[in-house]
């Protein structure tokens, strides 16, 4: 008799543990079936090794054959690849690499260099905020939260009238269980990102949405395009960083000789934030692929147009790839993890989110060394949201 499919979003009892359900489907095979919280049948990649080789695979895209039935994880209209239309795959990956390369100037190495110290002045003004508010604290409230949003609004160039209602939107549109909310909230994101994109074409400056503006100017990208890019990148600028942050203050507290020995030797900040982004704990598993033809991949055949999630959160735990893998260790190395994807689905804020959390984690123990949990972890709740991950607050004191 077969046994029922598990079915996401998986329960972890353990919050700074691998859900149990995805740990059984790595033992027993690193490309495993499952069951969406929609109903659906899709696969589910917990093998680092197998994780990295589909990250490169051209027959896997986003978009799907045929988008009408395409499985799918969420009824998020922003993250369900369903709705995806291109003419072939081919369309897809030539559209796919001439976004990346816009976007590599957009997130150059100088424009993330130039703005690391503005980045560092946000977080002394939070810390500050938080240490005037005085204990407890919610560090969500105080600086997982507003942080990534102050940053990517930056940089996008979104006018600080705007930001209430763009983080609206964003929010909205990653509902995972409303699917007439989300697609409502994403269509208003791409609606007023477009707003922005032509007046930045009228008056452009020195920002992300002025270079898609640009780009539409040139006939390089569609309005379409480019307003749905700049949604994408508001919201997973967003977002993510956000959610590895929660899960970098959580693992140093529960870890008290890794918060000393990084404030005994400060050179291990940069190890230290590869750790994190390995042991962000949730994110991993709410973003479909689709197969454009058949894959064979560890003992498995994915068929053409199956949902395929490549669960880096797994494979950043698999014991084949890291030894002891949930062991917290800011010196790890080597520390290959696959937080930002990887080859042609490598993330292009990477540089921007490691500024990020070098700003964060040099500073939070230094202004507060008695930081500590204000409850006990496991009274800590998961935010239920699958799509947005992270906790619903971290109350801290000190």
């Amino acid at each position: 008799m077969n046994q029922p499919l598990p079915t996401g979003p998986f329960p972890r009892p353990d919050l700074l543990a691998l859900a149990p359900a995805v740990r059984e489907m790595q033992d027993r095979c690193p490309v495993s079936r499952f069951r969406t919280m929609v109903g659906d049948e899709a696969w589910m990649v917990t093998g680092f090794d197998e994780a990295k080789q589909l990250f490169t695979d051209a027959r896997l895209t986003r978009s799907h054959p045929d988008p009408e039935n395409a499985p799918k994880l969420t009824y998020s209209a922003l993250v369900d690849g369903s709705g995806w239309e291109y003419e072939d795959s081919q369309s897809e990956l030539d559209n796919e690499a001439a976004m990346h390369a816009l976007l590599s100037k957009a997130f150059s190495a100088k424009r993330m260099a130039a703005l690391q110290p503005w980045i560092e002045g946000q977080v002394d003004r939070l810390l500050a905020a938080m240490a005037g508010h005085g204990p407890p604290a919610d560090l969500i409230e105080s600086l997982a939260g507003p942080l990534p949003a102050l940053v990517i609004f930056e940089l996008l160039g979104v006018p600080r009238a705007d930001h209430e209602r763009f983080l609206k939107w964003s929010r909205q549109s990653a509902d995972a269980t409303d699917a007439q909310t989300s697609r409502a909230a994403m269509e208003n994101l791409f609606a007023g990102m477009g707003d922005l994109l032509a007046r930045k074409r009228a008056e452009p400056a020195e920002d992300v949405l002025s270079d898609l503006a640009a780009a539409c100017e040139s006939g390089a990208l569609t309005m379409a395009e480019a307003s749905t890019t700049a949604g994408g990148l508001l919201f997973a600028g967003n977002s993510t960083t956000g959610d590895v942050i929660q899960w970098g203050v959580l693992h140093l507290l529960a870890n008290p000789d890794q918060v000393e020995a990084l404030r005994q030797d400060p050179a291990l900040l940069a190890s230290a934030v590869e750790e994190i982004l390995r042991r962000r704990m949730t994110g991993g598993d709410t973003l479909a692929h689709y197969a454009d033809s058949d894959i064979e991949i560890g003992g498995v055949t994915i068929k053409t147009g199956d949902a395929v999630v490549i669960n880096f959160v797994g494979a950043n735990h698999d014991p084949r790839a890291f030894p002891w893998p949930e062991r917290f260790d800011i010196a790890r190395n080597p520390n290959q993890h696959l937080a930002f994807g990887h080859g042609r689905h490598l993330c292009v804020g990477r540089n921007l989110a490691r500024g990020e959390l070098r700003a964060v984690f040099g500073s939070l123990f230094a202004r507060f060394p008695a930081l500590r949990l204000a409850v006990p972890v496991d009274q800590l709740r998961p935010n239920d949201n699958p799509i947005v991950g992270g906790l619903r607050e971290l109350p801290v004191e000190w």
